[in-house]
């Protein structure tokens, strides 16, 4: 069994910054993918990043290229997800997923193409 614990989270003016983090447990992380998801009150969870095992493949949320940087350090079992220039529609509860092996042909934007979940960490950009 992984556990995911993510951390980091808070309340932050707009374009103000935030640097989220979730570290894994319970098993050898080698070979994890691993994503971001976001779950803004009265609306689905939408998918937000996602890195490769090694970190030479990431994927973005179009609404969030540019401002969002995931990242990972395996040797702490450990990834993250610097936001700036953040804005009030970035407001939601912050996911990190993992999957114990690559992405092959599942997308890294599917809930389903992940198997372990954290509990969440609240974001809210407000003035």
């Amino acid at each position: 069994q992984v556990k995911l614990v993510e951390s980091g989270g808070g309340s932050v003016q707009p374009g103000g910054s935030l640097k989220l983090s979730c570290a894994a447990s319970g098993r050898t992380f080698a070979g994890f993918a691993m994503g971001w998801f976001r779950q803004a009150p009265g609306k689905e969870r939408e998918f937000v990043a996602a890195i490769s095992w090694g970190g030479g493949n990431t994927y973005y949320l179009d609404s969030v290229k540019g401002r969002f940087t995931i990242s990972r350090t395996n040797a702490k079992n450990t990834v993250y997800l610097q936001m700036n220039s953040l804005k009030p529609e970035d407001t939601a509860v912050y996911y990190c997923a993992a999957r114990p092996r690559p992405f092959y042909s599942d997308s890294p934007l599917e809930e389903l193409s992940y198997d372990y979940w954290g509990q969440g960490t609240q974001v809210t950009v407000s003035s």
